[in-house]
């Protein structure tokens, strides 16, 4: 059954913000691995793109599957999807990301040479350290935050524990970026009263504080910005997407416990690979029979947010004609009865 209320649908929700003049929308799908995420991204960057909006569909997940769904070669700059209009692809090199961020540092040096030793350890521990590449991929992340280039931006996220840690990063990083203004400032004051009582030797060295304090404010408000927007329900939606067995549901509800920490928007739960109720072989009866309970658990995990079932295929996630109908399904647009897969409770 697809209920008729528009407003309580998917299609509902994503129209009604897309609808509102107010910046550029992100969506984002995460979930375990394997549950179809890419897919979900996908076929809402189509389904945006049929309504007008210049859409983006970003990868932020290392192990890329963008390609593969649209049988079409990405990478770090937005590539158009050949056969739409209005829709690009973006999936973030962590090379390519590791490097810009390399530059970043290396420019401080150059511009700081007295703090050229500490910023050279940082350097070499940005090449070493754990999370780093998370980092660096964040770095992307907020330049399509701060941008509006796109009227769209959809985020194919890295399975459950990378994605939050890397939502994780603007709060981190905003409370880094403040320690850091505030010794900025401490230590401007300190050399200038040195420099006034020792007028002598290291006009060579000499760091631009000022410069450098102002480049640190312009990149706390950049993330001071990012989490503003990712709190923001009229404007960022978090998506997620399980498939009917327990592990991926039990595993979605610590994720949305963490992201309302975040405080960022969950508005749905697709619920992915359903097997139709009209099957005939006892093995596909008898999975029915326990996704039909896991349903349930769905329903009672997730029952304030929109839920959105999508029937397991006939056929491979791939191919864009593929990926349009799924679109079609997931946002009410079935073409006939024989296709209204989706059910929204």
């Amino acid at each position: 059954m697809v209920l008729s209320k528009i407003k309580e649908s998917l299609k509902g929700i994503t129209t009604k913000k897309l609808e509102k003049e107010n910046g550029t929308k992100y969506i984002m799908f995460g979930g375990k691995g394997g549950v179809g995420k890419t897919t979900m991204s996908a076929a809402t960057g189509i389904y945006c793109a049929e309504q007008g909006m210049k859409t983006v569909v970003v990868s932020t997940d290392p192990a890329h599957s963008l390609r593969d769904s649209f049988e079409q070669s990405f990478g770090h700059e937005p590539t158009k999807v050949n056969g739409m209009e209005n829709l690009y692809v973006v999936e973030i090199d962590p090379e390519v990301a590791m490097s810009e961020y390399k530059e970043k540092l290396k420019a401080q040096m150059d511009e700081n040479p007295m703090m050229g030793g500490m910023l050279e350890d940082q350097l070499e521990m940005a090449s070493l350290s754990p999370g780093t590449d998370e980092s660096a991929a964040f770095d992307v992340f907020l330049k399509y935050m701060d941008s509006n280039e796109f009227d769209v931006v959809v985020f194919d996220t890295a399975p459950t524990g990378h994605t939050l840690r890397f939502l994780g990063l603007p709060e981190i990083m905003d409370k880094y970026m403040t320690k850091m203004i505030k010794f900025k400032k401490q230590m401007s004051g300190f050399m200038n009263m040195m420099k006034k009582v020792m007028p002598f030797g290291g006009k060579g060295e000499e760091v631009d504080y000022d410069k450098a304090l102002e480049e640190m404010e312009t990149m706390k408000a950049k993330v001071t910005k990012a989490r503003g927007i990712l709190a923001n329900p009229e404007r960022t939606a978090f998506r997620l997407v399980v498939i009917p067995e327990e592990m991926s549901i039990l595993e979605s509800e610590r994720a949305m416990e963490a992201l309302n920490k975040f405080k960022i928007p969950v508005d749905s739960v697709v619920v992915n690979q359903i097997i139709p109720e009209d099957v005939e072989c006892d093995f596909c009866r008898a999975r029915r029979s326990l996704q039909e309970k896991r349903l349930e658990l769905v329903k009672e995990k997730f029952g304030d947010k929109v839920i959105a079932n999508l029937e397991l295929l006939r056929t491979e996630a791939k191919g864009l004609d593929v990926l349009k109908d799924i679109a079609h399904k997931l946002y009410g647009e079935a073409k006939s009865e024989e296709e209204k897969e989706v059910i929204v409770a």
